[in-house]
């Protein structure tokens, strides 16, 4: 299975390294307390990775590609198909505008902690409105699509119900069930909230309005290294089919034009002065940039249905990857 382009060698190893942490936990569980955060990156690692291969398919056969969605469904903590319905067809087509189902103002425009923490809880209730129409539009109008999805469901939920199995029958009911929890449950769910934390960081006080300051980046190297690109933000908006690899000569490109607040460099220095000093120093918080997203005249309540929706034979590969 070679990927379509080389940089891609290095999401090959990452997706290998994951079930290996977790089988190395299995086989020896007093090294969990060690290497069950390793595990949680991991599992964030796969969700970025997820999120990259929906919008640029690793491999040339659509089998392969299928495969691989399936594979990191695992550990990312939910069937990969979800990124399409509700990130590629519908937040990049709204962009934080009213119909995106991941605004970060639905019920304030306000930055703190307490809205940058219950996001994930918000954001993700919302986001099941457009999974459920895709789904369901599947079902009527693309049968072959309609059952990768159950497949990948049925692999999602019975790898994880074989593995927490696996896990009691090696070490008993508590510590099988600490195991489980520990290396696969909560690494799962560590990657769910973060993903959706980024994408309100990534957004939040930003101008869907604007050409180039619809979102927040970071260009901090090794945060990039880690989440393949994922800080260039504003880059994979604006060009959402380029392979994660290009996107640094992609925001090298309009980095000058993008306004300076939106650019940072370490996203802890940059959680830490949002979260803990903007609320006692209020300067040093975020400020809207430009128009907020309700100001324009067609704004107002999100309402996303079925209409927002598309699973029409043709471009599928762009709605399900390997399809």
């Amino acid at each position: 299975m070679r990927p379509r382009f080389a940089a891609d060698y290095r999401t090959l190893l990452w997706v290998t390294i994951a079930p290996l942490l977790i089988a190395v936990q299995f086989a020896r569980p007093a090294l969990v307390p060690y290497l069950w955060w390793v595990s949680a990156y991991f599992a964030l690692a796969c969700g970025v990775i997820a999120h990259n291969h929906n919008h640029c398919p690793t491999f040339k056969g659509k089998l392969q590609n299928q495969i691989f969605g399936n594979w990191i469904s695992i550990f990312y903590g939910y069937p990969t198909f979800a990124w399409i319905p509700t990130h590629n067809l519908n937040h990049h087509k709204y962009v934080n505008r009213a119909g995106d189902a991941t605004i970060t103002w639905r019920y304030t425009n306000r930055h703190n902690l307490l809205v940058a923490l219950t996001y994930f809880f918000v954001s993700s209730y919302w986001q099941s409105d457009p999974i459920k129409a895709f789904i369901g539009k599947a079902r009527q109008q693309n049968r072959s699509l309609y059952r990768r999805i159950l497949v990948q469901y049925t692999i999602w939920g019975g790898a994880h119900l074989g593995l927490l199995a696996l896990s009691i029958a090696l070490h008993g009911l508590k510590t099988g069930l600490y195991v489980y929890v520990m290396t696969l449950l909560i690494p799962a769910f560590f990657a769910l909230w973060t993903i959706m934390l980024f994408n309100y960081d990534q957004h939040v006080h930003t101008d869907p309005w604007s050409k180039h300051n619809h979102s927040r980046s970071w260009d901090g190297k090794l945060l990039n290294f880690l989440l393949f690109n994922n800080g260039l933000h504003c880059a994979h908006h604006e060009n959402p089919g380029t392979h994660w690899s290009n996107l640094p000569a992609q925001h090298s490109a309009i980095a000058a034009l993008i306004d300076p607040a939106l650019i940072e460099h370490s996203l802890f220095w940059y959680w830490f002065r949002e979260y803990f000093v903007a609320p006692f120093v209020p300067s040093l918080g975020s400020k809207q940039v430009g128009r907020a997203p309700f100001d324009a005249p067609d704004g107002g309540p999100v309402n996303v249905t079925s209409a927002d929706v598309e699973v029409g034979e043709a471009g599928t590969n762009a709605q399900m990857v390997g399809s």
